[in-house]
């Protein structure tokens, strides 16, 4: 990789043995991916729970956080992703007391380095959005099909050492989703029908995820008649990069760099067609008459407008089994000054902050609480859960606080 003077310096030690270690990290990476050199980057993103991390990782935050102040902390701002718990409610959901402690050491570590610790995966929609043209460096997947996609940003997924890496250097290798040439569509999709919630839109995303298949492929959507919003959006790449590995998705007349097909269109795209049916086969797929266990809105964090509407939905109601709503450390204390969360709390549920269920130990706490039947009106998550033990199911927020109150989905 050609390197800049700057770059030269960090690799040569110049700037201390953290950035040493950074940006040899980072040359390795560019070096897989061909990268001739590196981008500038203005943000970075870190997906770094304890549960991906392990001891040995934070052990190795500990070891960097260990260096000369002056040598060790970002030199840009430098976010985190969803921990794995809410310290207020581990003992709901019956952590142990390793969990915790190795939650308070990397927190540690991370102070230590400059990062600062938001504890979002909706960052785009709470701290500070990414914006058209810019360079960054995520680590979440639906951060980064959101922030490419919506706001029309330039980032890969970036695994938790590579985004810490950028977070220090200031830099990523240019390859992937910061090339133009990676950016063009390679399969056209066709929709006949546009659908009305939240857990519609991540099947929607889902399906089209399962058609794309892995990172590489770059959908392009047409037939959305009206402008999603940006939690109808949220859910729906969420599930995308969920289900496809997708980075990067364009909708004709909606996102930033699609005004019209052609403005996309890469050569030989593949074409699809889409239906009601085929969503409807997703869904059913995640159905089950059985007694359920519990019910959690997580992945994507919930926005203060979805938290409103569970608030709603919760009022005169009583739930029989455990209801979980996960939120960011951001939108919680508006919440809570909204009424939103003291509503919730009313009819037996529980407002979680800070963390993102999947992340935080799931077969522990499944095995700790008893719980197997899950449902959720995240596409995404229903995606994930089956490889933590859980039999997961898809439905709307309103039939899940329905499921809540009676023990089942009706």
């Amino acid at each position: 990789m050609r390197l800049d003077h700057h770059e030269q310096a960090m690799l040569a030690g110049e700037q201390g043995t953290v950035r040493r270690l950074a940006i040899e990290h980072q040359i390795k990476v560019g070096e897989f991916f061909n990268a001739e050199d590196f981008v500038p980057v203005t943000q970075a993103h870190i997906m770094a729970d304890t549960e991906s991390l392990g001891v040995a990782g934070v052990e190795w935050l500990e070891m960097l956080a260990s260096e000369n102040a002056s040598e060790r902390r970002v030199c840009i701002p430098t976010i985190t992703d969803p921990r794995g718990t809410d310290f207020a409610n581990a003992a709901l959901l019956k952590q142990a007391d390793w969990m915790l402690g190795l939650e308070r050491r990397a927190i540690e570590a991370f102070v230590k380095l400059g990062v600062f610790m938001t504890d979002t995966c909706i960052n785009y929609q709470t701290v500070q959005a990414a914006t058209r043209g810019e360079h960054v460096a995520f680590g979440d997947t639906g951060v980064v099909i959101y922030s490419n996609s919506v706001c029309g940003a330039r980032s890969n997924f970036e695994g938790g050492p590579s985004a810490l890496s950028a977070g220090l250097t200031g830099r990523t290798p240019r390859y992937g989703y910061h090339l133009e040439a990676h950016r063009r569509a390679t399969l056209h999709v066709t929709v006949d029908w546009t659908p009305a919630t939240w857990n519609q839109w991540g099947a929607l995303g889902g399906v089209i995820g399962r058609l794309a298949g892995n990172y590489w492929q770059v959908p392009v959507i047409e037939g959305i008649e009206r402008a999603p919003t940006s939690d109808e959006l949220k859910h729906f790449g969420a599930a995308m990069a969920s289900f496809g590995s997708v980075a990067l998705f364009h909708m004709v007349g909606i996102t930033p760099e699609a005004p019209r097909l052609q403005d996309v269109a890469g050569a030989g795209m593949r074409r699809a067609r889409i239906g009601h049916a085929d969503v409807q086969a997703l869904e059913t797929s995640y159905r089950t008459d059985d007694p359920i266990d519990v019910v959690v809105f997580s992945a994507p964090q919930l926005s203060l407008l979805e938290l409103a509407h569970l608030a709603d939905l919760c009022d005169g109601r009583r739930f029989v089994v455990p209801v979980l709503a996960v939120t960011s450390p951001q939108v919680k204390p508006d919440a809570d000054r909204m009424g939103f969360t003291q509503r919730i709390e009313h009819a037996g549920g529980h407002v979680l902050s800070g963390m993102c269920f999947y992340q935080s130990y799931a077969r522990e706490i499944a095995e700790a609480n008893g719980w197997k039947r899950l449902v959720t009106n995240s596409a995404k998550m229903v995606n994930i859960l089956g490889g933590y033990g859980y039999q997961p199911m898809l439905a709307s927020m309103e039939a899940c606080v329905d499921a809540g109150c009676t023990g089942r989905l009706s």
